[in-house]
């Protein structure tokens, strides 16, 4: 992206130097401490706890938090370019980003004066590491079919129930838990070391291989009734809906990342390869495949971009494009890498180059934070709200 000047309209195609340098801070970072070692990481199906550390020291574990709060307080398209260099380097990597920033944005949109009093600003330094666990068995993108429940008892509550996938539950300190009790759906923050919580290791999954995954049990795990976030009852309307917000936030400008870095490798790939005595570049169906990738790729930048500049200014039409970017960009991201592969040949295929893994972790983001099915009924309904404000008051 190019840059403009600090006063540019709030409808604008490209980043401000003082963005841009971010940015570039951003890739330096990753160029030397993550992308060389992301087969490694994938590897040992782990990220090294002194990458997690140098993470939390940048302060880019929950970037958004306010500087008053203990965080960063980037900027929301700040925010958004961290996720996507750190995306083209690891989508592992990245993936804990996002998910500890999905717990630190319910402790600041929904905590108590005490949770943020304890929990923001360790979770703002990395300090704590958070993780989100909303899926079941039989949970997944249907978040109101949770069974697991919430039984009050004294000052604590007793969780029942499983959950799956939580993205670097393996070490994790903190879980953002929801489950259903008599006023409906809860979230709580449930440690580590609850009484009644078995945490163990999921089964790798096609991408995000370094992620940490795992499964919690839960029988009768005990929480202390301080822990519940927001009110008893708002749960998933109120709670897990700003989280998954900013989960699908990230999730587009990670899936950029992995288009940007997929991408690249293409065009070197396609320039420096020759095949018959010529570039592969030169061939015309070559050449069809790199205008569909670029093509792709600008369309998801600037939809992450539009988001971006939306939810800074804090406008009604932050969330639809939110979820626009997010189903664009991963698509995009997948077909760009589908391209990188196809182009790549044996050697797209194989775990030495990068090719096959920005495939693999870019068809994971068609999935996490709301799958694409999903979100064509979440951006058709906002279509539809939109079409009917505009019409007013039906006329009989």
């Amino acid at each position: 992206m190019t840059t403009q000047p600090p006063d540019a309209p709030a409808t604008r195609l490209d980043l401000t130097p003082v963005e841009a340098a971010h940015q570039a801070s951003f890739l330096d970072f990753v160029e030397a401490e993550i992308a060389p070692y992301a087969g490694q990481f994938e590897a040992s199906a782990s990220v090294p706890p002194e990458l997690v550390r140098g993470l939390a020291e940048q302060g880019y574990l929950a970037s958004f938090v306010p500087e008053k709060a203990g965080g960063a307080g980037h900027p929301m398209i700040v925010h958004g370019l961290l996720q996507a260099a750190l995306a083209g380097g690891s989508a592992s990597v990245q993936s804990l980003s996002t998910v500890h920033g999905m717990v630190a944005v319910a402790v600041l949109r929904w905590g108590s004066g005490e949770l943020k009093e304890r929990f923001l600003a360790p979770l703002a330094r990395g300090a704590l590491l958070g993780a989100f666990a909303l899926t079941e068995p039989g949970a997944g993108s249907d978040a109101q079919a949770i069974e697991t429940t919430a039984v009050a008892d004294g000052d604590s509550f007793l969780l029942t129930g499983q959950k799956r996938w939580v993205s670097f539950g393996q070490i994790a300190d903190l879980f953002l838990v929801f489950a259903r009790g008599d006023d409906g759906p809860t979230a709580f923050l449930v440690p580590w070391d609850a009484e009644g919580l078995t945490i163990t290791r999921s089964p790798l999954t096609l991408g995000l291989r370094a992620g940490m995954l795992a499964d919690l049990d839960l029988q009768g795990c005990r929480v202390a009734r301080e822990n519940l976030v927001g009110r008893a009852g708002f749960g998933l309307s109120h709670v897990a809906a700003s989280a998954l917000d900013l989960g699908r936030y990230s999730v587009a400008w990670a899936s950029l990342g992995i288009a940007e870095v997929a991408f690249a490798a293409t065009v070197k790939h396609a320039s420096e390869r020759r095949q018959r005595g010529v570039a592969l570049a030169s061939h015309q169906l070559v050449q069809r495949r790199l205008t569909d990738a670029s093509t792709l790729l600008d369309a998801a930048r600037l939809l992450c971009l539009r988001a971006g500049v939306r939810r800074e200014a804090r406008e009604p039409g932050a969330i639809a494009d939110t979820l626009t970017a997010k189903y664009f960009a991963s698509r995009a991201a997948r077909q760009i890498a589908d391209h990188a592969v196809q182009l790549h040949g044996a050697e797209g295929l194989s775990d030495e180059h990068p090719v096959q893994r920005y495939f693999r972790d870019a068809r994971v983001m068609e999935i996490i934070e709301g799958s694409s099915e999903v979100l064509e009924i979440l951006i058709a309904e906002h279509a539809l709200a939109e079409h009917r404000a505009a019409r007013g008051p039906e006329i009989t």
